[in-house]
């Protein structure tokens, strides 16, 4: 044999004792690996859910309110859908889908809710980024102990006289606890008079006893005037909506709270109803008197574009003229020119607080009217 064929021959056999294992000591079974539920195995569980307490008794929504609802695709819902069809859950009668009667045996009369339905003023599609953000985290962590999210939008709910539409929508569908996003007064009082648990993802009012978890808005408007006073506005505005929010009395709270301590600083309350015509004409106003404001605290993220635009337009310089600072955040400040400077909450933080507070209110039924607050951070921005 020639050597390289020896060398061949031992090279190959090497590589052979390394392949096969050792039959004197057999390697252990793989270890199993965990599996995440899909989102069509998470819907699943969602809509059965509403089913078990007998949420829908006559037929389910179409499957674009679903998708609102869930916060998920329409396959998504449509894969779902199908496969509570082949469990036998679903049916289909003329062009909806309704439970069963093995559904409606399973549901009972009896049995407690699994739901939590969360109202919101707008659709999921309005909401700011953050907001989607809280609730798709909610929704993952109810899925964990077997309770199903529900988001219904209705403008009603939120309007000045909201009791019909609540009662018929308290009447509709059994819930273990109810979550709103934002509210007013009249809202805030229905659910205290009819003692419903409802956990406010906002500010109430001081005399309403209710939880809430929201932004520490007089803290937030107190550090604004100091940063304007230390950049040398002694002209001051504030700019508010008409309408009464629990966090715009505290803005405003805080905003005179700090005045207070500069006296040497002259302001005014800029009142508007909502709209950029009324905003608009009420900056023009407040432009021709003789000491105008040097420095804006506006309230909400849209009503401080208006302004930032609208002080351009009159060919005001921002910040060298006019400084604006956003009490609240929205994901599109970081793309206007010059950027916004505003006060955002990281929503990390409040996902894990709304998240803590919803099973406290399942576990116990009830909470205490206690208002939880968020610590801001300054986002510099451009404009001061």
């Amino acid at each position: 044999m020639s050597p390289s064929f020896v060398c061949r021959r031992r090279e190959a056999k090497r590589r052979l004792m390394v392949t096969l294992p050792d039959q004197s000591h057999p390697l252990p079974p793989p270890p199993d690996i965990p599996r995440r539920k899909s989102l069509v195995s998470q819907t699943v569980e969602s809509l059965s859910a509403h089913l078990q307490v007998g949420h829908w008794t006559q037929h389910l929504p179409a499957e674009r309110e679903l998708c609102q609802q869930l916060q998920v695709s329409r396959p998504t819902v449509r894969a779902a859908l199908h496969e509570l069809e082949r469990r036998g859950f679903l049916e289909w009668i003329g062009r909806a889908r309704r439970p069963t009667a093995a559904a409606r045996r399973r549901c009972g009369r009896g049995a407690p809710s699994r739901v939590v339905t969360v109202l919101a003023p707008f659709p999921i599609q309005a909401m700011p980024q953050s907001a989607l953000f809280v609730l798709d985290t909610l929704r993952d962590k109810l899925a964990k102990i077997a309770y199903a999210l529900d988001v219904h939008a209705d403008a009603v709910c939120f309007s000045s006289r909201p009791g019909r539409a609540l009662e018929q929508l308290v009447q509709a569908r059994p819930v273990a606890a109810w979550v709103a996003w934002g509210s007013k007064e009249p809202m805030q009082r229905w659910f205290v008079q009819r003692h419903l648990p409802l956990l406010v993802i906002g500010s109430c009012r001081p005399d309403i006893p209710l939880p809430s978890i929201d932004m520490d808005f007089s803290a937030t408007c107190r550090h604004a005037v100091d940063l304007l006073w230390r950049k040398g506005h002694r002209r001051l505005g504030l700019v508010l909506q008409q309408d009464v929010y629990g966090g715009d009395i505290d803005s405003e709270q805080g905003f005179r709270e700090a005045l207070d301590h500069h006296p040497d600083v002259q302001w005014r309350v800029l009142r508007h109803d909502g709209t950029p015509a009324h905003l608009c004409s009420l900056l023009d106003r407040t432009l021709r008197s003789p000491a105008p404001p040097t420095g804006y605290l506006v309230v909400r993220a849209l009503h401080a574009l208006t302004v930032v635009t609208h002080l351009m337009r009159r060919k005001l310089r921002v910040p060298e003229d006019a400084a604006v600072i956003s009490r609240d955040d929205a994901s599109y400040f970081p793309h206007t020119s010059p950027v916004v400077s505003r006060y955002a909450v990281n929503p990390h933080q409040l996902a894990r607080k709304v998240c803590k507070t919803v099973r406290e209110l399942l576990e116990s039924g009830t909470l205490a009217p206690k208002a939880i607050r968020l610590i801001p951070t300054l986002m510099p921005g451009e404009t001061v």
